[in-house]
């Protein structure tokens, strides 16, 4: 635990494994049930800022397992581009090491794009997913592309200024209020705690997979054109309030997905795991709940 940030919930175990370019951190929960692993967002995300109130709420029946990505919460120091190859590498090193042949995946923005990703490239690795807010399937008009891949480009711009903004208690609670949430947070101080903490260890800013995926004509991460291999079934779930993610693209993607489907949570931003758990937790346990059910013949996939 971080000085400064809540204490970890109790039950989790850590594991580290031994990369080449350092050490990838996972939090275990549960022993019982299919495994689930969970993956969360860029920047200053972490696996236990994500999914602080998931794991509790899957581990009674589930096998939780939830990644710290390279460079963010214990998965340092890290020697090297975190790209979106290396990401996708690092799940089935998890899966590797814990033995599993498949799991059911759950990411959130960054985390949703490389589940996404994951479930096109290793099919027979992903038994069911859920994507919430998923980044990867976004599209800017020409100047706004021009100015964000600008700023991935240059340092100064996609890390230097963010740390600078992010000193105080203050610009964190700020930032999250308009950026992260769109409305009430029960524990909204505990997450600028938890910011906080990361970004003093850290710094603030554009993750490498973010830097990367953008090109300076089109998108270099752009899911869309895939999205029909999927052949798991799907959950994607989105705040109608987000900042970041525009309901409409994250509704259509779902379409795109032969056994995929959407919820919209009204009055919800981009983190909708940290603002409304009460909402999103149910939600994701019961789906999961239903490829548990399959595999005991008491129901169809949904």
């Amino acid at each position: 635990m971080t000085a400064g940030a809540p204490a970890e919930p109790s039950g989790l175990r850590s594991t580290f494994l031994t990369c080449p370019e350092g050490r990838l951190h996972v939090y275990s929960a549960g022993d019982l049930g299919s495994p689930v692993l969970l993956l969360s967002g860029a920047g200053i995300d972490n696996a236990l800022l994500s999914w602080r109130h998931l794991i509790p709420a899957l581990a009674p029946r589930h096998r939780v397992l939830a990644l710290d990505w390279p460079k963010q919460g214990r998965s340092r120091p890290w020697d090297g581009p975190a790209t979106h190859e290396r990401l996708l590498a690092a799940i089935t090193q998890v899966l590797d090491h814990f033995e599993l042949p498949s799991a059911a995946l759950v990411g959130l923005s960054q985390g949703g794009a490389l589940t996404l990703a994951y479930a096109i490239e290793h099919p027979s690795r992903v038994d069911r997913l859920v994507a919430l807010a998923p980044a990867g399937i976004l599209s800017f008009p020409p100047v706004v592309h021009q100015a964000l891949w600008l700023v991935a480009k240059l340092p100064l711009l996609s890390k230097t200024l963010p740390s600078a903004m992010f000193r105080s208690r203050e610009s964190i609670a700020r930032f999250a209020r308009r950026a992260l949430f769109a409305g009430p947070v029960d524990d909204f101080d505990d997450v600028v705690d938890e910011i906080q903490a990361e970004v003093r260890i850290a710094g603030a800013g554009s993750s490498d997979w973010q830097n990367a995926s953008i090109g300076p004509l089109r998108m270099r991460v752009d899911l869309r054109p895939r999205l029909g291999e999927i052949a798991c079934p799907a959950l994607l779930v989105q705040g109608d309030e987000d900042a970041g993610v525009n309901a409409e693209r994250t509704r259509a993607a779902a379409a795109l997905i032969p056994s995929g489907r959407c919820v919209l949570l009204e009055g919800v931003g981009h983190w909708s795991s940290r603002q409304a758990p009460e909402r999103v937790n149910p939600l994701i346990g019961e789906f999961l709940g239903e490829g548990r059910r399959a595999m005991d013949g008491t129901s169809p996939l949904g």
